[in-house]
């Protein structure tokens, strides 16, 4: 039996601080994994679904896009996809009776763990204009409100239609047919807030904004980079593909401003060794200061450049552009300034560079620590510079490797959710389906924001997500929000978005991953693209949470006759009663999924072309791969100020909180807590255990405050901090953005430490 929800709020004011982890998983990720899932499903539910993640035959995890390998385990899951699975297969219901309980004035005053603790939503809900209460609603008349505002608006482009990375390439292609042929190309999503950056920057240089290598491009490496990123927590799969790498002869960089469990050492819980001793995965740690990765890497370049011999220069004349300015640009840089923005020591970067010297094969790993800094996408442009000088792109054992968080976070982008789409898709769009489909560019997360708080838009549409937790200035979205006529969420379950509404509200309930689903034509399966453009089938196992749920297909085709009209020509209803007709269209929209239902129907799936890994052939401006020289920028902080990174405790994924620890950093019973470089906190008068009010500081001289955190004096570099989002996005201005990529710079923001109140 599964147990109940808690029934009031866990007290977080006092978390309990022990020495941090200095290992990954083992034994006490087994136990940790058991518990929760039994707590959320019971024993028999438990064995049942977690046997079914990931197979061939089996469902996608819901968690992070890391791939699977060809030859899979029995149990191919990690211990957060464990947890995002359990919460998913939960026998504890969210009812209309819940709601009866809980007007949403309380619902607001909640912890997002507690509105994620209570289960599966189980009915489409209303909020009225001026009520407290959700209330049970048809499917019918769910769609007539849906339809009633969005023709009440004066232009399409007063809507928004926002996209988590939940969602399933043949809900997302529906999704943005629809909102295309409605009119608007408003289509943010949560790539916005992460890897925007990591597109943007590789779009450029190297003409696909994806990464360029496959799992056995990681097995053959010689050398893996693995920077602003912690694999233990967010990709915990990861580690095993590291721990084969090493096997194989690789070695491990590992750049970071926090020393993190996962990538010091990995016990595989289903390997003897695993369960005792484990293997040491990083061989070099260099603990840079936030922010300072493109100027170590600029001097790298620098570096290689001087070193005779060490530059591809076949490769450099056959398949570059741009070479001439990027050296003279990377031959200025400095020693003495480069020690300065990345806080490390001169003999740790020359190791650094006897390692790149000494191999062949290199792959540079990275993720939100790189892509949520104002100067983000050069500082990814300059990680390409690195690798292009010695060739390795388009090689095995080489490339990019930004690491996707959300499981099809990639695939939406591909299935053209996107605010900003090539011409060469629209195109194909018009010539499938017969339309003109908009051409002006939409709004991203940023741009929504602002327009949703300056009244011009009024009609906000989220297919999955969290919105309002995961966006940047809490109080500007949170008041943006409140704007709209209309707020629509399709959840699964319950969170802080369904609290922060507009004058009306809607939420719609939809099936999950690990859920059958049954359309006219019979049972149907949806597919994914993980992070390494892999595209395989996703076939739920369990019956639906609730008789009352559909699937994010038949709600998008719904909604489309609803507001489109049955004279539209877009046969809605065939793609609702066979998903096979939709992929059928995406074959002949989206280039690489030629032939779409026979190659899914594979075990395992297939991979999606990729120009520069397959071929050494960029698809630029120059029909080359790109050398860029843009100065270096790094994050320069007043005295007496802080550089704070927001990120993800062990008990977390994105916005959904699974539990008040953070195991592999000592936290415990807790999550408003704040890591401070013990020197940083002597010098600022700040003992362990005293309590702090973070202060933000940025140009327009708003205050911004996130009250009553626990100073834990922890091995951080000099001059950061780190605390637990979302409870930091208050701090994070609505305007701090990267330049070129508009993702919200959440990963340095300047903040002083004030006594709290509550110390």
């Amino acid at each position: 039996m599964a147990t109940k929800p808690p029934q009031g709020d866990p007290v977080q004011d006092a978390p309990k601080v022990a020495e941090r982890k200095r290992a990954a998983a083992g034994l006490p990720a087994i136990g940790h994994t058991l518990r929760m899932a039994h707590q959320q499903m019971g024993v028999k539910r438990t064995a049942l679904t977690l046997l079914s993640v990931n197979q061939k035959d089996g469902f996608d995890c819901p968690g992070c896009a890391w791939p699977e390998p060809e030859h899979r385990h029995k149990a191919e899951f990690c211990e957060n996809g464990a947890k995002a699975v359990a919460e998913e297969a939960t026998l504890r219901r969210v009812t209309p009776e819940f709601f009866a309980a809980h007007p949403v004035s309380d619902l607001a005053r909640r912890s997002g763990y507690w509105l994620g603790q209570q289960g599966r939503l189980t009915h489409p809900m209303y909020l009225p204009e001026g009520a407290d209460h959700y209330e049970p609603v048809s499917w019918e008349r769910a769609f007539d409100i849906v339809a009633e505002e969005l023709t009440a608006l004066s232009s399409p482009d007063e809507a928004v239609f926002y996209t988590s990375g939940r969602t399933s390439n043949e809900a997302a292609f529906l999704y943005q047919l629809f909102a295309r042929k409605l009119g608007t190309n408003n289509l943010p999503d949560c790539s916005n807030m992460c890897h925007e950056s990591s597109g943007s920057a590789l779009s450029e240089t190297i003409g696909v904004g994806k990464g360029s290598v496959l799992l056995d491009d990681l097995y053959q490496a010689d050398l893996i980079v693995v920077a602003g990123q912690n694999p233990g927590t967010n990709h915990p799969r990861m580690l095993s593909a590291l721990e084969k790498a090493k096997a194989n002869g690789a070695r491990v960089v590992s750049v970071n401003p926090l020393p993190e469990a996962g990538l010091e050492r990995f016990k595989n819980p289903q390997t003897p060794k695993g369960l005792t001793a484990g293997t040491t995965l990083t061989d070099l740690f260099l603990q840079i200061r936030i922010g300072g990765d493109q100027a170590l890497f600029r001097l790298l370049n620098k570096l290689i450049l001087d070193t005779p011999g060490a530059v591809d220069e076949e490769f450099v004349r056959g398949h570059t552009h741009g070479f001439e300015q990027f050296a003279e640009a990377a031959r200025a840089a400095d020693w003495d300034e480069t020690l300065a923005a990345t806080g490390l020591a001169r003999e740790d970067v020359e190791r650094f560079l006897r390692m790149v010297l000494d191999s062949e094969r290199i792959v540079v790993c990275w993720a939100m620590g790189l892509t949520q800094h104002k100067h983000s996408v050069p500082m990814i442009r300059e990680i390409v510079n690195f690798l292009l000088l010695r060739g390795n792109i388009g090689r095995p054992g080489a490339g990019v490797c930004p690491v996707r968080g959300h499981s099809n976070v990639q695939g939406d982008r591909t299935m053209g959710i996107f605010e900003r789409p090539a011409p060469a898709f629209l195109d194909a769009l018009e010539r499938e389906f017969g339309f003109a489909p908009p051409r002006e560019h939409g709004h991203d997360v940023v741009r929504a924001i602002r327009a949703l708080r300056d009244g011009e838009a009024k009609v906000f549409f989220a297919m999955g997500g969290n919105f309002v937790s995961a966006s940047p200035d809490t109080e500007v979205t949170e008041a943006a929000m409140r704007r709209a006529r209309l707020t629509v969420h399709v959840s699964t379950k319950l969170n802080r978005s369904h609290a922060v509404t507009g004058a009306r509200a809607l939420i719609l309930p939809t099936l999950g991953r690990t859920e059958r689903d049954l359309q006219a034509s019979g049972e149907q399966f949806v597919t994914v693209e993980d992070s390494m453009g892999m595209v395989h089938a996703s076939r739920g196992r369990l019956e639906p949470a609730s008789p009352h749920l559909l699937s994010e297909p038949a709600i998008v085709c719904r909604l489309a006759r609803r507001v489109l009209g049955t004279e539209d020509d877009v046969p809605w209803e065939e793609f609702e009663k066979d998903y096979a007709t939709v992929r059928d269209r995406i074959a002949r929209v989206v280039p690489g999924f030629e032939d779409f239902n026979a190659r899914v129907a594979h075990p395992g799936g297939f991979a999606l072309p990729h120009a520069p890994r397959d071929e050494r052939r960029f698809p630029t401006a120059t029909g080359k791969a790109n050398f860029t020289a843009a100065p270096v920028e790094y994050p320069r902080l007043p005295e007496g100020r802080l550089l704070l990174q927001t990120l993800r405790s062990h008990d977390q994924y994105n916005t959904t909180i699974y539990g008040l620890d953070d195991r592999y950093r000592g936290i415990r019973n807790g999550r408003r807590v704040v890591l401070v470089n013990p020197d940083d906190a002597r010098a600022l008068k700040l003992a362990d255990g005293s309590y702090v009010d973070l202060v933000s500081e940025w140009k327009d001289g708003v205050e911004r405050r996130a009250p009553g955190f626990r100073v834990v004096h922890y091995p951080t570099a000099r001059g950061c901090a780190a605390a637990y989002y979302p409870e930091t996005n208050v701090l994070v201005p609505l305007d701090a953005t990267a330049d070129v990529s508009n993702t919200p710079a959440s990963k340095s923001v300047v903040v002083r430490l004030e006594q709290s109140a509550t110390d």
